[in-house]
């Protein structure tokens, strides 16, 4: 096995104990010591892949059918130079954008670390998007390749083909063809080259493209661990796809930079098929979205299982209140959580890495160590005291950077989100945050899930309006909505509860499980 884990380069740094030693001593500058890489010469399939020892596992994958299928950073690693030369016999060059659009697989991971190996840039592409979603990003990427399957052809514009020439890779032939190619490729790639764009989830508006180099997952490699609490003995899965930004980010690259294998999980989520994987790969890490974990607790046999987790954290939605109490009751676990965005990444976040962390169930955490100053800003650009909402905002030499956010920070430096600023709702002089509200909503024992927008009325103007999805053997009635009315007033305030109800099927989401809030708040005006 060569050198022990916990003695391998990039575990000897940022070896920090605590909160108080990361917060005086930690500098960005010292994420580098992770890496074998220069700055001139830095590529993220070298430190990913190829310079982990060959016979230990770089990926294990769980399939919606059961299936399990296991590969070791000696396999990936010949594959991904294999997949680096046909793309030059191809004639794709560096800089070429290469889309993929494929659920987890080896096919995948190969595409992901091939197009990095060769200098091209990648546009991952979520599997279950629609024609007009993957059409979007071809066009505003600029795609000259895309490796999927042949069942999602008809998916793509042919005028988009003809006008890009674009080139299809298939999944199904993919690692046959690649026994022809050599399995020796050197990247001549730097910090500074362009490796990736990823578009945004299009919770408030189209989709934006976000660019990222080689460098980014320099970032990466703090986070995972000062929050994702990653261990050099850890076994670490991510539930969410890696045709989102948490999938490739904190799924795959993360814990691949310190030789831990990237564990996924394929096709339709299902709570026991997850905790099979969880039981087969000795699982002590995880991570993925508050729907994820509703969805294993769901599943019902967490007693009969010889799990070994001992830290779990999310990101992406708010979790309620009522599922962080079911974690602790169900699997003994404090849920950890970070909050950021796709542009300026992770903001602020609970620090899982360090011994004298306290989480505050419900807030997002401290600032970033070593990062820019958060503050809270009122409309006139003052910086606020402690529990009062406003809005987020970086401190940037000098200027504040807004990120759209509101929230606020109490007495202890803890932040607490409250919602998007667009979302926050005026009504009768008050501001009111929608995540509290739907918390409490949601501690009613019909509901199931449910979001809070403001609501046009002639009275009031603005009023709160909860669209609620109900659990099983509930059924919608004028009774029921008067009864969650009064249970929202008896728990938050009279000026907080949801003057209008509507009952729906199902909540609009983005494949990745986001609210898309904009489109109730339109049904609303």
């Amino acid at each position: 096995m060569g050198t022990p884990v916990y003695e391998r380069k990039q575990w000897k740094a940022l070896n920090y104990t605590t909160y108080a030693e990361a917060k005086e001593k930690f500098k960005w500058s010292d994420r580098w010591e992770v890496f074998d890489g220069t700055k001139d010469n830095f590529n993220i399939t070298h430190e990913c892949v190829d310079r982990h020892p060959k016979d230990e596992y770089a990926l294990r994958i769980k399939f919606d059918t059961g299936a399990t299928e296991s590969y070791t950073f000696g396999q990936l690693s010949r594959y991904t130079s294999q997949f680096a030369n046909m793309l030059v016999r191809l004639g794709i060059g560096e800089g070429d954008r290469v889309a993929v659009m494929l659920f987890p697989s080896i096919e995948f991971y190969v595409t992901l670390y091939g197009v990095y190996k060769r200098g091209a840039v990648l546009i991952p592409c979520f599997p279950l998007f629609g024609a007009d979603a993957i059409n979007f990003r071809i066009r505003n990427g600029k795609v000259t390749s895309l490796v999927t399957t042949r069942d999602n052809l008809h998916l793509v514009d042919p005028k988009l083909v003809e006008e890009q020439n674009i080139r299809f890779i298939f999944a199904e032939d993919l690692i046959a063809d690649l026994e022809k190619e050599s399995g020796e490729f050197t990247p001549h790639t730097n910090y500074k080259d362009l490796c990736m764009i990823q578009f945004s989830s299009g919770t408030t508006g189209t989709p934006k493209p976000i660019l990222y180099t080689h460098g980014a997952i320099s970032v990466a490699a703090v986070v995972i661990r000062f929050a994702g609490g990653l261990k050099w003995d850890d076994n670490y899965f991510c539930c969410s796809s890696p045709g989102w930004g948490h999938g490739i980010w904190y799924g795959t690259i993360s814990p691949m930079i310190y030789g831990k294998f990237a564990g996924a999980y394929s096709g339709k989520f299902d709570g026991k098929t997850c905790l099979d994987a969880l039981e087969e790969f000795e699982i002590t890490n995880i991570a993925g979205i508050a729907a994820h974990f509703r969805i294993i607790l769901e599943a019902g046999d967490i007693g009969k299982r010889n799990l070994k987790l001992r830290f779990l954290t999310y990101s992406g939605e708010k979790m309620s209140n009522e599922l962080i109490d079911a974690i602790q009751r169900e699997l003994g676990l404090v849920p950890y959580t970070q909050f950021g965005t796709t542009e300026v990444g992770p903001i602020c976040v609970d620090y899982g890495g360090f011994d004298d962390w306290v989480v505050k169930p419900g807030s997002v955490g401290k600032p970033m160590v070593g990062g820019l100053d958060v503050v809270i800003l009122d409309d006139d650009d003052n910086e606020l005291p402690p529990d009062t909402i406003g809005q987020v905002a970086l401190v940037k030499k000098g200027e504040y950077v807004k990120i759209g956010d509101e929230a606020y920070y109490d007495s202890d430096g803890y932040f607490w989100y409250v919602g998007r600023k667009d979302d926050v709702i005026i009504s009768n002089g008050y501001t009111i945050g929608p995540i509290e509200v739907e918390a409490t909503v949601n501690n009613h024992p019909a509901v199931l899930e449910s979001a809070v927008v403001g609501a046009k009325d002639k009275e009031r103007g603005t009023i709160v309006k909860a669209y609620i999805v109900l659990n099983e053997g509930y059924e919608p009635s004028d009774e029921l909505a008067s009864e969650i009315q009064q249970y929202v007033k008896n728990q938050l305030s009279k000026h907080e509860y949801p003057r209008a109800i509507e009952f729906i099927d199902e909540l609009p989401k983005t494949p990745d499980g986001k609210l898309k809030r904009k489109i109730l708040k339109e049904r609303s005006q």
